[in-house]
């Protein structure tokens, strides 16, 4: 009886979070977020099938405010894929909420929901939580890190089990 009682507490808790709105970072300084990202952990999704590692993220702010996006990925034949894009801000008082397009004129949810003080890593999401990214200045993480993000992101009602490591060779620094 415990368990059951358990369990339907543990169950209500994720279903109130998960329908939840998801909130983001308090405030994004874009100059300081733009660079070279890479790709620690994600939720497989149909744009990324063919990655297999080696996944980064450049972003590089424009004039005009809008963000170029080039991501780029290794496949399983070792060629480089690369998507080229754009970002526009869709909250200019915090910059945690963007929009992103790389087939104008359909754009993506682009939700900063963690964000390291020191813009060292980031984690990226979309309101109905069917999308999600860790990413990281460096190649690798550390272990006690990444394990204190998958406790925020269940916290804010994503399924960490669903999280996809991704292999990057490129040497931490």
């Amino acid at each position: 009886m415990r368990l059951l009682t358990f369990l339907t507490i543990v169950m209500t808790l994720h279903t109130i979070a998960s329908d939840g709105p998801l909130t983001t970072v308090s405030s994004v300084d874009l100059k300081r977020y733009m660079g070279k990202w890479y790709e620690i952990a994600r939720y497989p999704n149909r744009f990324q099938r063919k990655c297999t590692g080696d996944v980064t993220a450049n972003y590089t702010l424009r004039p005009d405010g809008r963000v170029v996006v080039l991501n780029s990925c290794q496949e399983n034949d070792g060629r480089i894929n690369s998507a080229k894009g754009a970002a526009k801000v869709a909250n200019a008082q915090t910059n945690s909420k963007l929009k992103v397009t790389f087939f104008w004129p359909f754009y993506g949810s682009y939700w900063i929901i963690d964000l390291a003080p020191d813009y060292s890593y980031a984690v990226v999401g979309e309101p109905k939580r069917d999308y999600l990214w860790i990413l990281s200045r460096s190649p690798r993480m550390d272990d006690s890190l990444y394990q204190q993000i998958l406790a925020r992101i269940q916290a804010a009602g994503y399924n960490p089990a669903k999280l996809v490591k991704t292999p990057q060779s490129t040497p931490a620094k």
